[in-house]
């Protein structure tokens, strides 16, 4: 599964799409700019439509560059990008993949009124680009199953490449009147099952436990700013452990690394650990905020190519429990995991077989990997 890494134009460290920077990533392949960054800044705009997104930030051929319509910040507004400036945009900036240039999001807490009315609202849009290369969006919740009916009904919004599903954070973390766990498990499966052959995307998983479950219900590529975020509040994750605060900035409290744990940062293989060692984690300003950030990416990176093998070889369900340890999502993904058993009959579907999805879903040709003769 693609991790697709989310940016700000505020402030592009750290650049871990650069091969020259000291924070590079070579397993990263995709990032993400959002037009509500472009729309509040004239200049860059202008840069990016006269030079195209790959160009302007200087991104390698192997990675690709995502456009986010921003939708959530024009809702915050109270308005929406105007169609004719977000096309215009799209034809000279040409990002390698663009959603429809708004969706209304629904929040669990809304009347089930405002729900249908964005409902209404998004399919409108989506049907407006049926004929182009837009990614229509959809939306986790109580009218996701309409939302599925109604791509379906348009057969060129049925034949698109990619869908995109939204909202799908606020129903996981338990919002104020979202569905139940075993309600959303049932809608996000039937995504799938619905279209087989279609790429799904995911906005805004930014956590490694909510990583496993978008591999498992077998979608395609994630985009989180979450590793950017949780930087800025001096957050770091580890691998299969939850969040670790290394730094106090500001009123974010938690729980800090134990004396082993500051052992396992020692030895970390990412970017920044190797360059830095584990104290440049609680370094202040945009140095430590660029040793953490890039610390966060590469340990969603590592954790999908985890999954990504162990789903492949038909391990996975051995060894999740002793990856996630202490996380309020293992019961959920364990749910899940009988939940896919059933419907599909077999274990087939966590040996992710080939309903023509990408070959980046399988284990990666790595002769490393190839040597390893453990089952997990």
């Amino acid at each position: 599964m693609q991790v697709v890494a989310g940016l700000s134009l505020k402030n592009l460290q750290p650049r871990v799409w650069d091969t020259h920077s000291p924070y590079f990533l070579e397993d990263l392949t995709a990032l993400m700019v959002s037009y509500a960054d472009f729309r509040q800044m004239p200049g860059r705009r202008r840069a990016a439509m006269r030079s195209g997104l790959r160009e302007y930030l200087h991104a390698p051929d192997h990675v690709s560059v995502f456009l986010d319509n921003g939708a959530f910040h024009f809702a915050s507004k109270g308005g929406e990008p105007n169609a004719d400036e977000y096309r215009r945009f799209v034809q000279k900036a040409r990002p390698d993949r663009r959603p429809v240039r708004f969706d209304a999001i629904p929040a669990p807490n809304m009347s089930w009124q405002r729900q249908a009315a964005c409902f209404r609202r998004t399919m409108n849009i989506n049907r407006s680009y049926h004929a182009d290369g837009y990614v229509p969006v959809v939306h986790a919740g109580r009218y996701l199953a309409r939302y599925l009916q109604a791509v379906d009904a348009s057969p060129r919004l049925a034949a698109k490449e990619c869908i995109a599903l939204g909202a799908l954070v606020p129903n996981l973390l338990r919002s104020p009147n979202a569905p139940t766990y075993s309600s959303i498990l049932d809608d996000l499966i039937s995504v799938r099952e619905r279209f087989p052959r279609r790429r799904i995307h995911v906005f805004g998983i930014g956590g490694t436990a909510t990583l496993h479950l978008a591999a498992l219900l077998g979608y395609d590529s994630v985009d989180s700013s979450g590793w950017r975020n949780r930087a800025a509040r001096g957050i770091i994750q580890l691998q299969g452990s939850g969040e670790r605060i290394v730094a106090n900035l500001g009123n974010w409290r938690g729980r800090g690394p134990s004396r082993d744990e500051w052992v396992q940062l020692r030895d970390c293989g990412c970017p920044a650990c190797r360059h830095f060692g584990a104290k440049g984690l609680r370094a202040g300003g945009i140095e430590g905020f660029s040793h953490c950030a890039t610390h966060n990416l590469w340990i969603l990176l590592q954790e999908s190519e985890w999954v990504s093998e162990r789903l492949a070889r038909g391990t996975y369900e051995r060894c999740y429990r002793q990856r996630l340890d202490n996380t309020v999502y293992l019961p959920l993904i364990t749910e899940l995991l009988k939940r896919l058993k059933a419907r599909s009959g077999s274990r087939e579907w966590l040996g992710l077989p080939d309903r023509g999805r990408r070959a980046s879903l399988s284990c990666p040709a790595d002769p490393r990997a190839m040597e390893t003769k453990a089952l997990c």
